[in-house]
């Protein structure tokens, strides 16, 4: 773990003594550590998250005051309390940081509509906006709407404003063929009706090559749609008040003293929120789990390989934090993760037990679906997306799996809203994962059975070639990591 500072100060010095808490010779064992997870001291892990986002402006988002002291909160606990069990780093990274300070959508009569700005969304003029005409799009919901450049064929938007319809493709493909043609902006109707529309993000990677967007409810959309069918010029005014700024972040890396340090077991979870909301689902219940998961290993001996906890920063950004720990990993500390596991949205509402794996994840999915089974849980399983921390250790090879409980209706209606709260958490589902990751990763610090070899590349990184081309292939992740947020499908079954 390169570019880290360690944080373990007060205690160093007695670091290498027995810990007093940890109980002589109480060997690890995936049943102890399961049956130390609580559905009570979850819940107090998500109430002191929900409280730090509602009293820092109501998120605990990258770049705001509320992911400082999420990170504060976990770092209490993994060094301040239990700085002789573990050795915890944090891992600092610059990232552009966007808020929208406000979007204003004004319709033909003057009226008020309902708006969203996806992040990364730039500013209009100032401070009136842009005003003019909307030029609709074809609507094409197998491909995707306004997706690919010959379905802008025809279409005149130099000056105007394109009113297109969500879906399919990332939003920042669609407001970047609408610049190259001359459009002032993008008025995007969403899938769904109704007003709560899933925040996407346009990545950090769309600055300069897309226009200010606008995103509306599908009934408004399909009326000006209509009205434009018709005939009828429709004018509207879009303004955007944005931020764009460098902050630094942080990722948080613990793991036990314990173990052998060429073999390392790893759970990740992501600690930011969006900016709309607490983010207690997603992804507090992540973060609950790993926390209360760290805090029971600290009681057991007898494990022969180590094990890692991560939580993540500006997952929501981007997959950023997680990326940028896995990019920045030589060979030899990649070769040391012997396995990864994410955990991101584990306590939807309306769970659904989703398990994403694929050819080289060994024995970690059997784990984890055996004890959700024996809880009376049907298993879904699915293929691995863009959309989630996993992204990196899959590009390096390393064994992984995750598990899922759903995003958007119906599995999680408050995804990416102000509503993912307290109230958003299915206890039972939160408590019976958390459970699992336990008694998985407490399986995997005994033995390694079943985990099969990381998967490597070939390309020599000390060639100027070799070193272009991974930079290249880090940068054209992020993107798609981005796209996979901006996407963000209500009902969708792909295993984020």
């Amino acid at each position: 773990m390169r570019a880290t500072k360690l944080l373990r100060t007060a205690g160093a010095a007695t670091a290498l003594l027995p810990s007093t808490v940890r109980a002589t010779n109480n060997t690890l064992t995936p049943d102890k550590l399961a049956a130390d997870i609580t559905t009570e001291e979850l819940q107090n892990v998500l109430w002191s998250l929900n409280h730090i986002a509602v009293n820092n402006g109501g998120n605990r988002a990258f770049g705001e005051p509320g992911y400082k002291a999420s990170l504060d909160f976990v770092l209490e606990r993994a060094v301040t309390r239990f700085h002789n069990e573990f050795d915890t780093v944090v891992q600092p990274f610059n990232h552009t940081y966007d808020k929208t300070l406000e979007i204003k959508v004004t319709g033909p009569e003057g009226e008020d509509v309902f708006v969203v700005s996806p992040q990364y969304n730039p500013a209009t003029p100032l401070p009136g906006g842009v005003t003019a005409g909307l030029v609709d799009t074809p609507v094409d919901d197998e491909r995707g709407s306004a997706c690919f450049p010959e379905q802008w064929e025809g279409i005149d938007v130099k000056g105007k404003l394109a009113l297109v319809k969500r879906g399919a493709c990332a939003v920042a493909d669609k407001s970047a063929l609408a610049k190259e043609r001359g459009a002032l902006g993008v008025i995007l109707y969403d899938e769904q009706p109704g007003t709560n529309i899933v925040v996407p993000t346009l990545g950090a990677d769309s600055i300069g090559k897309v226009v200010p967007i606008g995103i509306i409810p599908l009934e408004v959309g399909l009326d000006w749609k209509a009205r434009l069918a018709k005939g009828e010029e429709v004018t509207v005014n879009l303004l955007v008040d944005a931020l764009l700024e460098t902050r630094e972040t942080w990722n948080i890396i613990s793991e036990t003293k314990q173990g052998d340090p060429n073999k390392v077991i790893m759970l990740g979870a992501h600690l930011d929120s969006v900016q709309k909301g607490a983010g207690i689902n997603d992804d507090g219940s992540g973060t609950a789990a790993l926390l209360e998961i760290l805090t029971a290993v600290r009681r057991y001996d007898g494990f022969p390989n180590k094990i890692r906890f991560a939580w993540w920063a500006a997952e929501e950004s981007g997959l950023v934090g997680s990326l940028y720990y896995t990019s920045h990993l030589t060979e030899a500390e990649a070769d040391r993760i012997k396995y990864y596991f994410n955990y991101d949205m584990i306590g939807s509402p309306q769970p659904e037990y989703g398990i994403a794996s694929n050819d080289n994840s060994g024995v970690g999915p059997d784990l984890l679906e055996d004890y959700l089974v024996a809880q009376g849980k049907e298993v879904v399983h699915g293929g691995f997306g863009s959309g989630s921390d996993f992204v990196g250790f899959l590009e390096l090879g390393i064994p992984t799996a995750s598990l899922h409980t759903g995003a958007g209706a119906p599995f999680d209606a408050c995804y990416h809203q102000a509503c993912d709260d307290l109230d958003n958490i299915h206890w039972e589902a939160l408590t019976i994962n958390a459970k699992a990751a336990a008694r998985a990763a407490a399986r995997l610090a005994l033995s390694l059975d079943g985990v099969p070899p990381r998967e490597k590349t070939s390309l020599n990184l000390h060639t100027r070639r070799g070193v272009v081309q991974s930079f290249r292939k880090w940068a054209t992740l992020a993107k798609e990591a981005s796209h996979g947020h901006a996407c963000a499908h209500k009902g969708k079954k792909v295993m984020v």
